[in-house]
C-alpha cells in the first residue's frame, strides 16, 4: 500500500528534525525519542518511518552528498583540467560538510565500528555512496586533460577514496576556516595532476600498473545487506 499525503509529510518532517537535531546536537543526543518529541511525534510513529537511529544518519549522508552534488555542479559545467575539477570537487565538500564540523569526530567514532550501517563502504550507505561516487566519475569524464585507458577506468575509484582521507583530515582541523584542509585540496590536486601526466610516460607504466592492482586488490568493497562483501 503506498503511503499516504500525511505519512509522507509525516516521514519528511521526522528527516528535517533529525538532520537539523544531528547538525546542532550531535550523534548521541539525537535519540529517536528525542527527534519525535521534537517533530510532535509518538516514538512509535517515528520507528515507524525510520526503524532506527542509523537510518537517520543516513537520510544525514544523502542530505550532505546532495549539497555537495550541487555545490560541484558549476565546476563540472565549467571544463577544465582534471587539477582544476578534482580541486573545485574537493573544494565544495569542506564548504557542504561544514555545518557538521563540531560533532565530526562523533560521526567518525560510529562509522568505524566493524559492521556499522554508518560505514561509507555499507550496503546501508549506498545510495549515498554512489552519488559521491558519481561526482568523481564526472570529474574524469569531463576532463580535458588526456588520460591513460588503463588508469580512466579506476581513476575515480582512486579519487574517490582520497576523499575520505580528505574528509578525515577535515573532521580534525581546527585551524580557521578550514585552512589546512583546504592546503591539502590544493596540494592533493596538482599532485594527482602530476601523477597523471606521469602515468602517460612508457617508464612509468609498470610502476602505474603496480599501483592501480594494488589499489586494486586492497580497496575494501562495499557489503551486502547481509553483511558478505558485493
Amino acid at each position: 500500500m503506498s503511503a499516504t499525503p500525511k505519512s509522507e509529510r509525516t516521514r519528511a518532517h521526522l528527516r528535517e528534525v533529525a538532520i537539523r537535531m544531528l547538525r546542532d546536537v550531535g550523534y548521541e543526543r539525537t535519540t529517536m525519542r528525542a527527534v519525535a518529541a521534537e517533530a510532535g511525534v509518538s516514538t512509535g510513529n517515528a520507528y515507524y518511518h525510520f526503524p532506527s537511529k542509523d537510518a537517520l544518519v543516513q537520510e544525514l549522508y544523502l542530505e550532505v552528498q546532495r549539497e555537495h552534488a550541487e555545490r560541484s555542479a558549476p565546476v563540472l559545467a565549467a571544463g577544465g583540467s582534471l587539477t582544476e575539477r578534482l580541486r573545485g570537487v574537493w573544494a565544495a565538500s569542506v564548504d557542504a560538510f561544514a555545518p557538521f564540523h563540531a560533532f565530526g569526530a562523533e560521526f567518525v567514532s560510529v562509522a568505524i565500528r566493524p559492521g556499522s550501517d554508518a560505514s561509507p563502504f555499507s550496503a546501508a550507505s549506498a545510495t549515498s555512496r554512489d552519488l559521491s561516487r558519481a561526482l568523481f566519475e564526472d570529474v574524469v569524464a569531463g576532463s580535458s586533460t588526456r588520460l591513460p585507458e588503463r588508469l580512466r577506468a579506476q581513476l575515480p575509484e582512486l579519487l574517490w577514496l582520497a576523499h575520505l582521507g580528505i574528509t578525515l583530515f577535515w573532521v580534525y582541523d581546527t585551524s580557521p576556516g578550514f585552512t589546512r584542509t583546504r592546503r591539502l585540496v590544493d596540494g592533493g590536486a596538482a599532485l594527482v595532476g602530476s601523477l597523471v601526466r606521469l602515468a602517460r610516460l612508457p617508464v612509468a607504466r609498470a610502476v602505474v600498473d603496480d599501483v592501480l592492482r594494488l589499489v586494486r586488490d586492497v580497496s575494501p568493497a562495499p557489503t551486502t545487506d547481509r553483511g558478505e562483501r558485493a
